[in-house]
């Protein structure tokens, strides 16, 4: 069974701060610092450079790790997308396979334009 089965992480208000904050609280127990290469996971990114525009709530399978960060494919934007160490804002929430279905029905995607 799924632990996202059950939850209401899909709000009313559709809050997408909210809903990642749901779901930092449901997959507590599987952080970690750095994910491996084929593992999937969430977390709050901040990017830094001026212009970019990204995704603070990415849902990622890993495809690369580096000195400076990793590499993966994120499912909001469908393409890959790298990630430094330095702009998580926290730790690495790792997803199993049977529950990416789920947090991709859920709207917790949140696009930023860096200024």
């Amino acid at each position: 069974m799924s632990r996202l089965e059950g939850n209401n992480i899909n709000n009313p208000t559709n809050d997408p701060e909210d809903m990642m904050l749901e779901i930092m609280d449901t997959l507590k127990d599987t952080v970690t610092p750095i994910p491996d290469v084929g593992m999937y996971c969430t977390f709050v990114y901040n990017a830094k450079t001026p212009g970019y525009q990204y995704d603070q709530h990415p849902l990622v399978a890993v495809t690369d790790i580096f000195s400076w960060g990793f590499r993966g494919l994120n499912f909001h934007w469908q393409k890959p997308r790298n990630y430094t160490w330095s702009e998580l804002a926290g730790q690495v929430y790792i997803v199993q396979y049977d529950e990416l279905d789920e947090l991709l029905a859920i709207p917790y995607a949140k696009f930023i334009l860096n200024k």
